[in-house]
């Protein structure tokens, strides 16, 4: 093989070899920062909720989107503590704020009582069903809850949907997911298993499914999601370091022989 021949195999193979590397780099990364998850109501209703798992417990926004509701019933985006299925969850963080002011809730209806009309968010109409778009300021507790406190919220808090004030014993409108927090130390959570049961009627995903195609289980540590694959891009671009180190002493050592051959 000439010369020319064997510097062109050799820089096939780091090319290939390169993309290998950043290949695994990109797609671990990916993963790291993946934690959307998503669950589905009685009525096919369904929201996607951008984070479950390991919130600040200080606060934190998250970004709820829904979509397949009933126009004609008015709904709150909520925190509230988890009392099981077939129940209404309460009480919720921020408590009855029908004025959105606090960030904790949000009250979307398109027919609401003449007295919510400028407060309530319509629904916005795709297909003849509602969707909507809203964020929440999430913390672990406040003056009405302590998500935290298992006195006060034995079964932990979820996020979701629930029928607004005009018709609280409707449950076709409950798409929850259980949520958890952070620790004060920043690992693991606050409030370990106490997600538990979603308090979905049946119909509803209490464990929901990651909408990014990343693991998004509502109950469990997900914070841990984040911070297992950070060393993982630095270890990467240390192996590219190692392998092109290799291709140069590879390299040098056969010019040498070239050069010392008879």
């Amino acid at each position: 093989m000439s010369n020319v021949s064997r510097r062109r195999s050799r820089r096939r193979r780091l090319a290939t070899a390169l993309g290998v590397v950043l290949a695994t780099g990109g797609s671990l990364s990916l993963v790291e920062t993946a934690a959307a998850a998503s669950a589905t109501g009685p009525e096919g209703q369904t929201i996607t909720v951008s984070k479950v798992d390991g919130l600040d417990p200080a606060g934190e926004t998250i970004t709820i989107h829904g979509e397949g509701y009933d126009l004609t019933k008015g709904i709150y985006v909520v925190v509230c503590v988890n009392t099981g299925a077939g129940q209404q969850p309460t009480p919720c963080l921020g408590g009855a704020d029908m004025e959105g002011g606090g960030g904790s809730s949000a009250w979307i209806s398109s027919n609401p009582p003449s007295y919510g009309e400028g407060l309530a968010t319509p629904f916005e109409e795709v297909g003849g069903k509602g969707s909507f778009d809203v964020q929440l300021s999430v913390a672990g507790s406040d003056e009405f809850t302590d998500c935290l406190d298992p006195a006060q919220a034995p079964d932990g808090c979820v996020v979701g949907t629930r029928a607004d004030h005009t018709r609280t014993a409707d449950r076709s409108a409950d798409v929850l997911i259980p949520i958890t927090f952070a620790s004060a130390g920043g690992s693991g959570d606050a409030n370990g298993d106490a997600s538990g049961d979603a308090g979905t009627e049946s119909g509803s995903t209490p464990s929901p499914t990651s909408t990014t195609g990343a693991a998004g289980a509502a109950a469990g540590g997900g914070s841990d999601l984040a911070e297992t694959g950070a060393p993982i891009v630095p270890a990467a671009l240390a192996g590219l370091a190692l392998l092109g180190g290799g291709v140069v002493a590879v390299a040098a050592r056969r010019r040498s022989e070239e050069t010392n051959r008879p």
